[in-house]
């Protein structure tokens, strides 16, 4: 059964664009030599001003450990991460199943 990983990270106000130019420009390149699992990025617009989302789809538990076992020991991937915490204020992870009815992505 698939499982779906929904991650919040609420940036510090005021360092949004800094943290859009540093996906843009180092994240997204190193995540994206990785397997494709991800569903997409958003960020927030009314009432969520200064976080950025991102949907990952994985074939199961196994599928996902796998994943972030592979993102975290890409060099690449490290650095930029060292990069972005300074920039954030929290981050939330929530784990989700698809409900038995209706379109799943």
């Amino acid at each position: 059964m698939a499982i779906y990983e929904l991650r919040t990270y609420t940036a510090i106000v005021g360092k949004m664009a800094t943290i859009v130019d540093l996906y843009k420009n180092e994240g997204w390149p190193a995540l994206s030599k990785h397997p494709p699992k991800l569903i997409g990025y958003f960020t927030g617009d009314v009432g969520a001003m200064h976080q950025l989302v991102h949907l990952w789809k994985f074939d199961d538990d196994a599928d996902r450990r796998a994943f972030w076992d592979g993102v975290f020991s890409d060099q690449a991937f490290m650095a930029f991460a060292a990069k972005l915490r300074p920039l954030l204020a929290s981050q939330q992870n929530k784990l989700m199943l698809a409900a038995p009815w209706g379109p799943h992505p």
